[in-house]
């Protein structure tokens, strides 16, 4: 008979012990081996691996099918990440591609009734008007004086009426003193220098003739020409804008005379009258008449042809008109859209006396693109120039408010030529006496671009263009003069002695009703960068969208295992000290007694865990056993 085991333990067959403690495991393995929501791979070997073997990406199977031999697997894996590299650098191409933002050119050519443009025609000389008719008296007196003086030139001057009151003589001397202080001059080609009286006859090839203009700190400007026809219209429109800008109201130079410049005017073989023209003045080109230029009632040309359009017969005479400011005979017509002012000098051209000029018309239109792809603007807000005009935005309004913006910032006063801004005045040597200096010296910065004007005017997205060509004939022809003058003396009282030389007539018409639009499209879309990159990529790889996507869940795992790897290895360096024992610890009974009740969970587990002795019958033959079987008992 065996003792009894204690009461404390109890007894487990070894069979029994090793059945549970491999269920535990197996229950254990179960449990790791359970595939999570999201699987994260134990070392970066491990997801390299998996990458190669299960991608659709052509070419990293080899990476791990020939692992074997290094050889192979160097080759595979050189050529898979210089593949790599090449379409990557395809892909820059295609990108730096994008984001400059081609277009292409698209041409259309459309037919429809046309919408007839907005004509400007000017007398091409300035009238002596009436607010201002002795001060250019005196200045063309002075004048004469000052070509006799340095050309020994003289001038005839048509008779005038000198008697003058008090107040005009006052406004004369006036005019005297400041003509005195900016006097034309003869200078070397070298340097200026003032000639004494008994100087010698001017020399072309010596001499250049300008004037000088001075500041309050007596800084002066040379302006110099080297022709002296150049010289004095230049010095002799520089006084004239003078004694323009002393009118206080602008609309006592409104002396409108359409019927004694404009003798026929006929549109689509119908008579114009003066509701079909808008009248302004002109420094240096007189009166200018506009017509077309209501957009409320604008014409249309039924079609096109020399009948269908505008035909004007003008007067070219120069009675009463300042021949120091204009050297040319006849008239100046300029085409444009409606609501667009007419810049003579810019699209101007002249019509010649005795001649019937034909002008025939193209319409063209552009449209940009904006945005990214052109620096247009669609109405001029986001241009920092404020319009000046009473019309709508074009480059060369937004250019002249550019400047005449800068002339009131920079000299004090607006130049006579350009709108008047608020709170502003017109430059007048009376009130301003350095203006000429600085008007000068800023329009030399002006055409040098360092006011920066031409770099703010941008290019509106939309414009309307006229393309001309001209044909000339003799009008009247020789054996139809008579009676065309005779008639033209009994219906517009035309002074027939002038002949030909006083009369010229001017057909505007559209050449054809088809007009060209140039417009522009996106040449590099988002679906063009798409479809390329998938060529680039099919390529490269042979693979899809879908393989790209496996590439990304490539660099995300790496992301995650590096986060997670870092962070077990950041724990472990914590732990590493707490488990090393203090060098100065005590054995005192009472923290040995302590200790034991604080790990109690791990106190009851290792009792749970009951050991057998080696049973020495074991060293014993196999056999039946009396004493065996009641110890088990």
């Amino acid at each position: 008979m065996g003792t009894a085991p204690p009461s404390g333990s109890v007894k487990m067959p070894e069979g029994e012990k090793m059945r549970q403690c491999k269920q535990e495991e197996e229950q254990q393995q179960k449990e790791e081996e359970r595939e999570g929501l999201i699987e994260f791979y134990s070392s970066y070997q491990e997801l390299f691996q998996f990458f190669c073997s299960n991608t659709t990406i052509h070419g990293a199977i080899r990476l791990v099918c020939s692992k074997k031999n290094k050889m192979k697997t160097a080759f595979w894996s050189v050529l898979f990440f210089l593949t790599f590299g090449l379409m990557y650098w395809q892909f820059g191409i295609l990108y730096r591609e994008y984001f400059s933002y081609p277009v292409n050119l698209n041409l259309n050519l459309n037919s429809d009734r046309l919408t007839f443009p907005a004509v400007t025609l000017c007398t091409l000389n300035p009238y002596r008007y009436s607010a201002i008719r002795k001060q250019l008296d005196k200045l063309d007196e002075i004048t004469h004086q000052t070509l006799l003086d340095l050309y020994d030139y003289n001038m005839s001057l048509p008779q005038r009426d000198w008697s003058t009151s008090s107040s005009q003589r006052r406004s004369s001397r006036s005019l005297l003193h400041h003509i005195q202080r900016h006097p034309l001059r003869r200078q070397k080609r070298d340097n200026l220098v003032n000639l004494p009286e008994n100087s010698p006859s001017v020399d072309k090839n010596d001499w250049k003739i300008g004037f000088v203009l001075c500041n309050e700190n007596n800084d002066c400007f040379h302006q110099a020409y080297s022709s002296g026809v150049d010289a004095v219209r230049e010095w002799y429109s520089f006084h004239y804008i003078n004694i323009l800008a002393q009118v206080p109201d602008a609309k006592a130079l409104d002396e409108s005379d359409f019927e004694n410049f404009i003798y026929a005017c006929r549109f689509n073989e119908a008579t114009c009258d003066k509701a079909n023209y808008t009248h302004f003045h002109h420094p240096l080109y007189g009166n200018c008449y506009t017509f077309n230029d209501n957009s409320s009632s604008v014409w249309t040309s039924s079609m096109p042809g020399i009948n269908n359009g505008l035909s004007l017969v003008v007067r070219t005479e120069q009675n009463d008109f300042i021949p120091l400011l204009s050297t040319v005979t006849g008239a100046r017509v300029m085409v444009h859209d409606q609501n667009e002012p007419a810049f003579m000098d810019d699209g101007g051209f002249n019509v010649r006396p005795g001649i019937e000029t034909s002008i025939s018309m193209r319409k063209e239109m552009t449209e940009r693109l904006g945005g990214s792809y052109s620096d247009c603007t669609e109405d001029g807000s986001d241009v920092p120039v404020q319009n000046l005009y009473s019309s709508r935005y074009t480059e060369q309004v937004c250019i002249r408010s550019c400047f005449q913006l800068n002339m009131v910032e920079r000299c004090g006063c607006a130049y006579y030529f350009y709108p008047l801004p608020s709170r502003a005045e017109y430059c007048d040597y009376t009130k301003h006496k350095a203006w000429g200096y600085c008007y000068y010296k800023l329009l030399a910065e002006f055409k040098a671009d360092v006011l920066g004007c031409f770099h703010k005017c941008r290019k509106p997205c939309k414009m309307t263009e006229y393309q001309l060509s001209a044909g000339y004939s003799r009008w009247p022809s020789a054996v139809s003069e008579d009676w065309v003058f005779y008639m033209l003396s009994q219906q517009n009282k035309y002074n027939i002695t002038s002949k030909r030389n006083g009369v010229a007539k001017v057909n505007i018409f559209f050449k054809e009703w088809n007009y060209k639009t140039n417009g522009e499209s996106p040449a590099f879309t988002v679906v063009t960068l798409l479809s390329q990159l998938g060529n680039q990529w099919s390529l490269w790889f042979g693979s899809s969208v879908l393989s790209v996507m496996e590439l990304a869940e490539l660099v995300l795992d790496f992301i995650a295992i590096t986060f997670i790897l870092g962070f077990r290895w950041f724990r472990s360096r914590q732990k590493l000290p707490a488990a090393v024992p203090p060098l100065n610890s005590q054995d005192n009974a009472a923290f040995q007694d302590e200790a034991p009740a604080l790990r109690a969970p791990h106190r009851f587990t290792v009792e749970a865990v009951v050991t057998m002795l080696p049973s020495y019958n074991s060293l014993e033959p196999r056999g039946p056993s009396r004493d065996g079987e009641e110890g088990h008992e």
